[in-house]
């Protein structure tokens, strides 16, 4: 287990080297650049976002569609995940990650795009899609499609399942002390409750689930915003300048270099808004959309919030936090990100409490959803709810078992998945551009595609 354990490390941090990150960051601007910057229509796919579509073709909402992938993306990483790229990479790195959210919108936008142009409806009436779809029937690749296939089945019971509930069981045990069992046993139940239910009930949890879970946190990052309004325009500053000159950074901030803050904040950007993973694009397939264009403007508002808000946000309050109180030392971004919280009076640690968990459980229902999807394509409908079953168990033994390994493997997965999703976003950006020509810059974002 200790060899196997070394060989996923090592193939883990090849996988998530410089050439990914070149790889997915050149995707991302050379997206933005032939799509002619797609961020500058922001906020109409904020507004398309929560508009109904009844008479468009799909199982879900655009809004639920969205609220499902926001699921599966803000996640520990958020709030974790950032405060430990600024304790490897310093106050620069919040800048490096919050670019790499601009620049992934183009990303989330192309493969909303594409997930709606190749989607399949089954025999049941029911719409199929994703990556793997615009890998067979777009480039006519279906040994690919299938590797992302297997890839995004494996990564679900990683990233998605097993890590999440170990994080859950994890923070109730040091916060409130309940055993790991008891609280496997309930989050597996509650798991069961809706993913047995299919995709119109995740949908419908994540729809009110996500809103609630983003508002509170949120509130708590405005509220120390506040606490250390003295300290807000200096946090930026510092994270501006120290993002190219990081001999500037200074109070508790480790030394670092540029590389070192562009690295942790890029990987960390990336990893946080899963644009160019491939996984969002699997939901918006099921989204009730009258046009691939409409969805994916609503599929690229999810990396706007996801990293363009609320990671800023988290970067901003750490980092601001530092500088009001630079007493504090900290070996990890857990530590950070508690003593940021702990700042505000009587409830700021349940509310970290709170958004931990409810960001770790809105992800175990998202992928759940990719899981499936890609079962379901590999084997067929008879096998998803042996999957959803395997998938409910994986939660209890997530919440008891030691997960070094599975965390390894799960980034191995991931990266797997990155790959081919993004051959299939270069190969197929002259589709991306002719349905973007044909409905966003004609002004034809109404009408009906044809089939």
């Amino acid at each position: 287990m200790e060899v196997l354990n070394q060989f996923f490390t090592e193939l883990s941090g090849l996988l998530w080297g410089w050439p990914m990150i070149i790889l997915l960051l050149g995707t991302h601007i050379y997206l933005t650049i032939i799509l002619r910057f797609p961020q500058r229509y922001i906020f109409k796919a904020v507004r398309l976002s929560v508009k109904r579509d009844k008479d468009a073709t799909g199982d879900v909402s655009q809004f639920a569609s969205l609220a499902t992938a926001l699921a599966a993306t803000i996640g520990t990483g958020n709030i974790i995940g950032v405060a430990t790229a600024i304790a490897l990479g310093g106050p620069g790195a919040v800048l490096w990650c919050w670019l790499t959210g601009v620049f992934g919108i183009s990303t989330k936008y192309a493969e909303g795009l594409l997930a709606i142009k190749y989607r399949k409806k089954k025999p049941d009436g029911k719409i199929i899609g994703g990556p793997m779809f615009a890998l067979e029937y777009g480039l006519g690749w279906k040994w690919l499609a299938v590797l992302f296939a297997i890839f995004t089945a494996i990564a679900s019971f990683g990233i998605g399942n097993t890590v999440q509930a170990n994080a859950i069981a994890t923070l109730t045990k040091e916060t409130y002390q309940i055993s790991p069992y008891i609280t496997g046993t309930v989050v597996c139940l509650m798991t069961g409750a809706v993913v047995l239910g299919g995709v119109k009930s995740i949908a419908r949890v994540c729809s009110m689930l996500v809103p609630f879970m983003a508002f509170f946190y949120v509130l708590g990052c405005i509220y120390i915003i506040g606490v250390n309004a003295a300290y807000i325009l200096p946090a930026i500053k510092l994270i501006c300048v120290s993002a190219f000159s990081p001999q500037a950074a200074g109070g508790g901030f480790v030394g670092t270099t540029v590389m070192m803050a562009a690295r942790y904040g890029i990987a960390r950007g990336l990893f946080s808004n899963e644009s160019g993973l491939g996984s969002a694009p699997i939901v918006a397939a099921a989204a009730q959309t009258r046009n691939p264009v409409r969805q994916a403007l609503v599929s690229s508002s999810g990396t706007f919030w996801d990293t363009v808000i609320i990671c800023a946000m988290t970067g901003i309050v750490i980092v601001s936090s530092v500088l009001a109180y630079p007493d504090i030392t900290f070996d990890n971004g857990a530590v950070l990100t508690k003593v940021a919280f702990s700042k505000i009076p009587v409830v700021g640690t349940p509310l970290l409490t709170f958004g931990l968990l409810t960001f770790a459980f809105s992800t175990i229902l998202g992928w759940c959803y990719y899981g499936e999807r890609a079962v379901e394509y590999l084997k067929g409908r008879k096998w998803v709810l042996a999957y959803r079953i395997i998938y409910i168990a994986a939660v209890f033994a997530g919440s008891v078992l030691n997960l070094t390994i599975v965390w390894n493997l799960a980034d191995c997965m991931n990266a797997l998945m990155a790959i081919p999703n993004l051959i299939s976003l270069l190969a197929l950006s002259g589709i991306i551009v002719h349905e973007t020509r044909k409905f966003l810059w004609r002004g034809r974002l109404d009408r009906i595609e044809e089939d």
